[in-house]
């Protein structure tokens, strides 16, 4: 297993060990597609310039986080790419001396226009979300016919040499069964690494229960009736989310998340910062704080990097053991996923 090392004078340590090198900013909750299990159908209300973080107020935030002790970032939504401007803060994000990875999860509809701008300001790869390979499966569940854009994203990414681009697809009973199949072959046949989601509670209350959950082991099960035994070779480094197993004929490796069957909360070390610019320690905490207030408020910058590296501190030790509520029983959140990031 590889694990980058941080200094101990810089590390974010919670009460139970855990250390925190990885920030997912979102950097919008808009998107152009509706998934169905992300988003409802007539999208989400506009907001006001001054209710999501401008990009120095990003910065600003991001590299207090690095100065704490996150080498990671990954810029998410919404979907980052309908961000005025990202491939600014993008330049501005990469010349932080202490970033070893910033990386940004998209749908790849819009990375066409923008993979070899993002590549050449600083962006290390892109995982992009497809669930199907199939045009009609892809219109129903995403409610726009746009599988080809994504498509071409995928092309654009690699040659624009963000790589390795990996495709995440989320696991929804009744849904993926016969979806899995056609989207490993198309991973396997790219040469992509693939990794299978199971179906966490974080879009509307109303549209997840545990009946829409499709185990990743029923899924491996798919996989392995189809190519032949998956060889598990555990998670690639120390924090991974994914558990990796390898194909029979070898090439890129296959990763599963069982966010549900079995949580991985024991190696988490991810921070969520909002849009909105509250940073929350867990998809399912009741609690965040208000870094954007901070950033704004504070009469000089010594004050404001003081500040904000107590609200760091704080989220960290706030956090609890598994899923923000001391136990592993999932009930939807307050936020839909488009609210907190990917």
């Amino acid at each position: 297993m590889l694990s980058t090392p941080v200094p101990t004078s810089k590390a974010l340590i919670d009460r139970f060990g855990r250390r925190h090198t990885l920030l997912r900013v979102s950097v919008t909750d808009r998107c152009n597609l509706r998934c169905q299990y992300c988003m409802p159908a007539c999208g989400v209300p506009s907001r006001s310039h001054d209710e999501i973080l401008r990009f120095e107020e990003i910065a600003q935030i991001v590299r207090v986080a690095v100065a704490c002790g996150v080498h990671r970032v990954r810029l998410t939504g919404g979907e980052p790419l309908v961000r005025r401007g990202i491939v600014e803060l993008v330049r501005t994000l990469a010349k932080l001396p202490d970033l070893t990875e910033l990386t940004m999860t998209t749908n790849g509809t819009l990375l066409a226009e923008h993979a070899d701008a993002l590549k050449s300001a600083g962006l290390r790869r892109v995982n992009i979300s497809l669930d199907t390979i199939r045009r009609e499966p892809y219109r129903r569940l995403t409610r726009c016919d746009v599988l080809s854009q994504a498509l071409a994203g995928i092309d654009a990414a690699r040659r624009a040499g963000l790589e390795p681009v990996k495709l995440n697809a989320v696991l929804i009973r009744g849904f993926s069964e016969p979806e899995i199949v056609p989207l490993a072959r198309f991973a396997r046949k790219q040469q992509l690494p693939l990794r299978l989601i199971e179906h966490m509670p974080t879009a509307e209350a109303a549209n997840w229960s545990a009946d829409r959950v499709l185990p990743a082991d029923e899924a491996l099960a798919v996989l392995s009736d189809e190519f032949g035994p998956l060889e598990p070779i555990g998670p690639l480094y120390d924090e991974a989310a994914a558990t990796e197993y390898r194909w029979p004929d070898g090439g890129p490796t296959l990763g599963v998340i069982r966010s549900i069957t079995a949580p991985f909360c024991h190696r988490c070390n991810r921070l969520r910062l909002s849009a909105d610019g509250r940073l929350w320690n867990c998809l399912f905490s009741q609690q965040s704080w208000d870094a954007a207030d901070t950033a704004r408020r504070a009469p000089a910058k010594n004050d404001v990097d003081a500040r904000l590296t107590q609200i760091f501190s704080d989220a960290v030790q706030s956090k609890c053991r598994c899923h923000g509520r001391g136990d592993p029983t999932l009930t939807p959140t307050a936020r839909p996923m488009y609210q907190i990031g990917g």
